[in-house]
């Protein structure tokens, strides 16, 4: 593996924001997610349950709703009044169009898909029609007295049942009256609140509503009658959520003490027909409150202000020994915040409203292997870089040498110069950027710092030449005619001839930037593209996708190189496989051409392509036998996959000279230490 000096980062202070709502769509097994700052994200859970696309958050955009609606159409609604569909292939907001009832709290798509539903803050629940363009307002049902918080549709799509502040109200979609006020009880812990919020409801085909609320009760009622049939006091605080599977023989609800229950239908006795409501199972997953959930054909699924985005599988309904067994918790987003630049050993750091720029530290002490040395000269806050406006910042980039950097929201591209005067650092912005460059999705400087890779929302690429303290488009690379494709993931050559690109839909293509054309498109994959890198001398295309299989192709030849073939017909060890973190960075060392550096968030591997694959009876994580053992023998058992599990969670990491490596680490603790504090539980004995 080579011995190496690491520089271990832990001052990337970044904090993921909660979670505020997630939407499962059945039909293509994806899972939209919002959080608090405005960002939505979409997993893929059918590709290991990759994040394949975002749409970056807005300090105005406080989404409280969100939900699929006609197959792949997303819909979100929030509390600046205006409900917003997301275009899934340009990566951007079609269209936002006010509701005209102040603040939305709830939103649901009608059983067929046609009709959405909203919830206002003035008490009205009003009803659109989705056309193939847009949404159409269609009309208003009888207004309520308080904000209407949750909304739920009866699955023939003739009724809906609302959730506000102490009822339930029972609508007719036909007439838009209502038919039933359900008032909810106000008891909580055998003393009367003031008001009991009902945060969710739910509507079963049999006519059955199912509420939770702050009083922390489960609550189960006739909607023919209007009358409450069961209760479940299950919390000691509120009840935020609730999601209830598509067979409706089960549902699962979140609380504020971070616990998550699931219900299920049960026969009342072992012979009998009869069915009723039993609390089953509770998982602590969460140190927070959970804000919401859904229910999967194979799992639970919940998310809070912890951050925390937790799968829970459903062992009856899965199969043992897959991807779907394996309890998940993902918190970092699947795409990198931080670039370096390996000449000044700078490091860029990407927030949601600035970025940060970092000179390394550096040691003159010398030590075994496993020493911490001290540091001769500590690391520097050279700059905070802080954004105009509410958007959020898409991706950023440093160059190799340090002097430009550039990065990039929905409506504005910066670039600036930088100077270095002894330890003095000034900064020039470069103005009249060009309107194409906007809601650019990825930025890449070449290895000489000479050129600038822009990839837009709209599928084009653009080539920008930098010279001095100037700038001059060179060259757009434009999609194929019909698609508008965003491009995800950009990887240049080291000789600056090359240029890969990666879409949504896992298609990679290579470019040719002298002669500025395309050169050729890489076979289609099942699965999306996590990472890439062009290799030096060879030119070799490394990819790795989101079900863990890395591939090597060769851009001179046009096809995949020898070492992937006999890769992809002896396999990956089942271990290597089974790894539940994408791979999001991968480079190559310099004197060494035979190994490929790669990490995900959990582990640093060097694959040496001179050695042996392992096969699935060998130690994938143990390659090194003891030191007083024959070199024959340690020869006879290494294999090319040399991995280290030292440095977690890991957020970067990458070679900055034959010898050194740096690697961000931003450990969970530190997350939790500066969230907000849980709801104090009382514990036994104290």
């Amino acid at each position: 593996m080579g011995e190496f000096k690491v520089h271990r980062v832990r001052f990337f202070n970044y904090v993921p924001s909660g979670i505020r709502c997630v939407a499962y769509n059945n039909q293509s097994n994806r899972l939209a997610v919002s959080r608090t700052d405005g960002t939505v994200e979409i997993y893929n859970l059918s590709a290991n349950y990759f994040q394949e696309k975002f749409f970056p958050g807005h300090e105005s955009r406080a989404t409280e709703a969100l939900c699929w609606a006609e197959g792949q159409r997303l819909f979100s609604a929030g509390l600046n009044g205006e409900i917003m569909e997301y275009d899934l292939q340009a990566l951007n907001i079609k269209y936002a169009m006010d509701a005209f009832g102040g603040p939305i709290w709830s939103m649901a798509a009608s059983p067929s898909g046609s009709q959405l539903l909203v919830g206002c803050e003035d008490g009205s629940v009003k009803l659109f029609q989705i056309t193939p363009d847009k949404i159409q307002f269609e009309r208003n049902f009888d207004r309520q007295k308080s904000r209407i918080l949750s909304l739920s549709w009866h699955p023939s799509g003739t009724h809906i049942a609302a959730g506000s502040i102490d009822y339930i109200s029972v609508f007719d979609v036909k007439s838009g009256s209502a038919v039933h006020k359900m008032i909810v009880d106000r008891q909580y812990m055998g003393v009367s609140k003031r008001k009991c919020i009902v945060w969710g409801v739910a509507f079963l085909s049999d006519g059955t509503i199912i509420s939770v609320d702050s009083a922390g009760k489960v609550q189960f009622w006739d909607s023919a009658t209007g009358t409450l049939v069961k209760s479940h006091l299950i919390a000691n605080a509120d009840v935020q959520s609730i999601a209830v599977a598509d067979q409706e023989d089960s549902f699962v609800v979140g609380t504020a003490e971070g616990t998550v229950f699931h219900f299920q239908l049960v026969p009342v006795t072992s012979n009998s027909s009869e069915k009723q409501w039993v609390r089953t199972k509770p998982f602590q997953h969460h140190t927070h409150d959970v804000r919401t959930v859904a229910h999967s054909p194979t799992a639970l699924i919940s998310g809070g202000t912890d951050t925390h985005l937790v799968f829970r599988p459903l062992m009856e309904k899965v199969q043992v020994k897959n991807y779907d067994a394996a309890l998940r918790k993902i918190t970092f987003p699947h795409r990198c915040l931080i670039s370096c630049s390996k000449k000044r050993q700078l490091l860029l750091f990407q927030f949601a409203h600035h970025l940060e720029l970092w000179r390394l530290g550096s040691t003159v002490a010398t030590g075994k292997n496993g020493d911490t040395l001290p540091l001769s000269k500590n690391a520097d806050h050279l700059l905070h870089l802080k954004t105009k406006g509410p958007e959020n910042i898409i991706c950023s980039c440093i160059s190799p040498c340090g002097s430009w950097i550039a990065y990039s929201t929905v409506s504005r591209f910066f670039l600036y110069r930088l100077n270095y005067e002894h330890d003095n650092i000034s900064l020039k912005r470069v103005s009249k950027m060009p309107a194409f460059l906007r809601s650019a999705l990825q930025i890449l400087f070449s290895e000489d710092s000479t050129k600038l890779f822009v990839a837009s929302n709209q599928g084009a690429l653009h080539i920008v030449q930098l010279s001095g303290g100037s700038f001059k488009h060179l060259h757009a690379f434009q999609p194929q005619s019909g698609t508008v494709e965003a491009m995800c993931l950009l990887a240049v050559s080291p000789d600056g001839n090359w240029l890969a690109a990666s879409g949504t839909s896992a298609g990679v293509h290579v470019y040719n930037v002298k002669q500025l054309k395309l050169h050729c498109t890489v076979p289609a994959y099942n699965f999306p593209v996590t990472a890439m890198a062009i290799a030096p001398n060879t030119n070799n295309l490394v990819i790795a996708h989101s079900d863990q299989q890395v591939f090597e192709y060769s851009i001179p030849d046009k096809q995949y190189t020898d070492w992937s073939r006999t890769v992809q017909k002896q396999g990956f060890h089942h271990l290597w496989l089974q790894r539940d973190t994408p791979i999001t960075h991968i480079s190559f060392h310099p004197k060494r051409p035979m190994h490929i550096l790669l990490h995900d968030a959990y582990m640093f591997c060097i694959i040496d392509k001179s050695l042996p694959l392992p096969n699935d009876k060998t130690l994938l994580y143990n390659p090194f036998p003891p030191t007083n053992e024959s070199d024959v023998v340690r020869r006879r058992t290494a294999h090319a996959f040399k991995i280290s599990k030292i440095y977690k969670p890991l957020l970067f990491m990458d070679l900055l000279d034959e010898r050194t490596l740096v690697a961000v680490e931003r450990p969970l603790d530190d997350i939790i230490a500066q969230l907000p504090p849980p709801i104090k539980k009382k514990k036994f004995g104290t």
